[in-house]
């Protein structure tokens, strides 16, 4: 078993005007995992980010880095590595001496500086720019060199605070996958930060999500998309988020009763529920209903009538109303739904979330829901 490279131990952060950064948050990252912390603007990630780096102080709570507490230990003793959204460049230096700052800093000698900027220069694709200066380099390559800055340093941790941000999207995609493909090559151990739900997915072995300073869920990409744990998570993952529709549910003489306005179905997977219907929200995803003339036995079955179509190539999104509510329907490649045609949709019962009115927490007597692939 791996030992856990970092540790944050019920940790907190409030400042003076009442605010509250992170709250009672608990991480494991263990050696040489990749962990993405996710969330919206406000959500704390940043903040947890700043925290571990020693940027910031906890209010309660301890941070442990390779099995030391680290809440006392100066950020520059801490061995940690950090790259950020601005690339953090000196400009008066070129991009060899950006690189070798910090070793010399460290007292590293000559020759092992030397042949460490050389192997990350090569690894990034950057040799060729060694001589030039920041000003003479595109946004891109500004970030290969923050990123080979980090990497020379062989730190225990590597933070990245949303790195790439600043770039369109194309580049985005490519140096993400470089920096997926550094993780394997050097097992080494990093935490992420990210709003961006794609970027989350793609790099993380696993993902924390974060909301107004708390921790939502912890799990592989597979597990917080299949198998979300509130409401928060299950619309955070996706696009189009899953449909959601306000009902109520209760356990009946068949097994699940669901009321969702003037509809009722009823699913014969048996529950712990009480019998007093419960408010809630259905969910699921656009990509598990089925449209067409279709059974309705273990699912959330009915006709609807189309609103729109949206094809975009490689797959199309229908969206349908019933008498009750309106949901969005995700297939594959060109589907010919003419608008205001009436369909058939069936939605598996294993494909069907239930999640708390007043919480937003996953209602876990509900059984049925498919178990991730792991």
């Amino acid at each position: 078993m791996k030992m856990a490279a970092l540790v944050l131990k019920n940790l907190s952060k409030s400042y003076k005007n009442g605010a509250v950064g992170v709250c009672n948050l608990n991480i494991e990252v263990p050696e040489g995992e990749l962990m993405v912390l996710v969330g919206p603007s406000g959500s704390g990630k940043s903040t947890a980010l700043r925290l571990i780096a020693g940027l910031e102080t906890p209010t309660t709570g301890e941070i442990h880095i390779a099995g030391m507490l680290a809440n006392n230990i100066p950020p520059r003793d801490r061995d940690i590595a950090m790259v950020f959204q601005d690339y953090a460049l000196y400009p008066h230096l070129d991009v060899a001496g950006n690189l070798e700052f910090g070793l010399k800093m460290r007292g590293c000698p000559k020759n092992e500086i030397r042949s460490r900027v050389g192997e990350v220069a090569a690894m990034l694709g950057i040799s060729e720019l060694l001589k030039r200066k920041p000003k003479e380099l595109s946004g891109g390559q500004r970030q290969r060199v923050a990123l080979g800055r980090a990497l020379v340093r062989k730190p225990k941790v590597f933070l990245f605070d949303e790195p790439l941000s600043n770039l369109d999207a194309s580049l985005r995609v490519r140096l993400r996958q470089e920096i997926k493909d550094i993780h394997h090559a050097l097992g080494a151990t990093m935490v992420y930060v990210t709003h961006d739900q794609s970027e989350a997915m793609t790099l993380g072995e696993r993902i924390a999500v974060m909301n107004t300073g708390t921790l939502e869920q912890v799990g592989s990409p597979v597990e917080l998309y299949r198998d979300p744990q509130s409401k928060f998570v299950a619309n955070f993952f996706g696009n189009p988020a899953m449909n959601f529709v306000p009902c109520s549910v209760g356990e009946g003489g068949e097994g699940t009763e669901i009321e969702l306005g003037v509809a009722r179905f009823s699913l014969k997977t048996r529950t712990n529920l009480p019998v007093a219907r419960q408010k809630a929200f259905l969910g699921f995803r656009p990509e598990d209903v089925s449209i067409g003339d279709l059974s309705g036995e273990n699912s959330l079955a009915g006709r609807a009538r189309v609103l729109t179509v949206e094809p975009l190539g490689s797959e199309t999104l229908i969206y349908l109303e019933t008498e009750s509510f309106r949901f969005v329907v995700r297939v594959l490649g060109y589907a010919d739904a003419g608008v205001g045609a009436e369909v058939g949709y069936a939605v598996h019962e294993s494909k069907l979330h239930f999640f708390d009115e007043q919480n937003g927490k996953r209602i876990p007597e509900v059984l049925g829901t498919e178990t991730p692939e792991r």
